[in-house]
């Protein structure tokens, strides 16, 4: 992104939920800049405060730790999070839960330490798991669970909703281009890399699943949001197996097929909560998460057939807002027709 067509560019950046946050603006163009990207830095980490799982004083984890007992207050912020996730799990047929807390922790991966349930083990936790189980009353902010056990866990949409809420900060303060990202596969871009010079939308990098520091395509972005989910860098290995974070709330299992899932959105907690259901939905997916002229498009990397390479499937995507990058063994096929979920 730096650099790119002699465009310059200004990067602030901090560490926050467990990943890299960078505010990046064209040069010369805010004023007040870095006070802008320090006042949008400082929004995550009060965002990080009250909905992460890692502290027990988070507003989130004492909604988990007390939920089951009765109706529990929650905060403006909270509610219309879990509203959306609440949303983003009916349109998605289950394939991202919010509530799926309770598999996390049985997988391991809430310390971050990845370790095989028994079946005992990921039956009870199937059991707590799932929206089902949470109850949301909007007319009076509050919020229960119906079962023992429940836990929510933001981990497939907090990134792109505190790059959200940065968005909204920085243009209300009259910012009109600026790229933010919360560990590179979550991001979300207002205006144009280059603005005074009549530039494009930024450019984002796609990530080749199979070749560390390759990159498949770059996309365009211009006020819209790209999420991607992929098990390439968070794994762990059971007799042999590899097996990914990212579990499917329906079984209970890490999913498997996909190597990368990548949405184009209005919205970063959209990107990020569709590209995790695609991860988990496959291909057959598309039509659900990026429906033929609706606003969302999609991409997902698989491994190809013959070659050994990879193979791109893409849905609702506009030709001109990807680049391919020449790299062997890379299928991309014509996009399939809308019948077929792609655009």
């Amino acid at each position: 992104m730096h650099g790119e067509d002699d465009v310059h560019t200004l990067v602030v950046g901090r560490d926050a939920m467990a990943c890299r946050f960078e505010v990046v603006f064209n040069a010369g163009e805010v004023a007040d800049d870095t006070a802008r990207a320090v006042d949008a830095l400082d929004l995550v980490d009060a965002i990080e405060d009250r909905i992460t799982v890692y502290r027990d004083s988070s507003e989130l984890a004492r909604l988990n730790a007390r939920a089951a007992e009765g109706w529990q207050p929650v905060g403006p912020e909270l509610l219309a999070l879990l509203v959306l996730a609440r949303q983003l799990h009916e349109r998605t047929g289950g394939a991202f839960d919010m509530a799926a807390g309770a598999l996390v922790r049985a997988w391991g991966f809430l310390r971050r330490q990845g370790r095989t349930p028994t079946a005992e083990e990921l039956a009870r936790a199937r059991e707590s798991a799932g929206m089902r189980w949470v109850e949301i009353d909007e007319r009076d902010a509050r919020v229960r669970f119906l079962k023992d056990g429940v836990e929510l866990n933001p981990g497939g949409i907090g990134k792109g909703w505190a790059l959200d809420r940065m968005i909204e900060t920085l243009r209300a303060a009259g910012v009109e281009s600026v790229f933010v990202h919360g560990g590179a596969s979550s991001v979300r871009a207002a205006g144009r890399q280059g603005l005074a010079a009549g530039g494009r939308g930024w450019p984002v990098g796609l990530r080749h699943p199979l070749l560390p520091g390759r990159r498949l395509a770059t996309v365009r972005l211009e006020n819209a949001a790209l999420g991607t989910s992929g098990s390439g860098t968070q794994f762990f290995v059971d007799r042999g197996r590899r097996l990914g974070h990212i579990l499917d709330p329906r079984s209970g299992l890490p999913a498997e097929g996909v190597l990368s899932a990548t949405v184009i959105a209005p919205t970063a907690a959209e990107a990020d909560a569709l590209s995790t259901a695609l991860y988990v939905l496959g291909p057959e997916g598309l039509p659900t998460v990026a429906a033929a002229g609706g606003p969302v498009g999609a991409i997902v990397v698989l491994p190809a057939a013959t070659s050994g390479g990879v193979r791109l499937l893409t849905a609702n995507v506009p030709e001109a807002a990807v680049t391919v990058e020449p790299c062997p063994g890379v299928e991309w096929p014509a996009a399939p027709s809308p019948a077929d979920g792609g655009g």
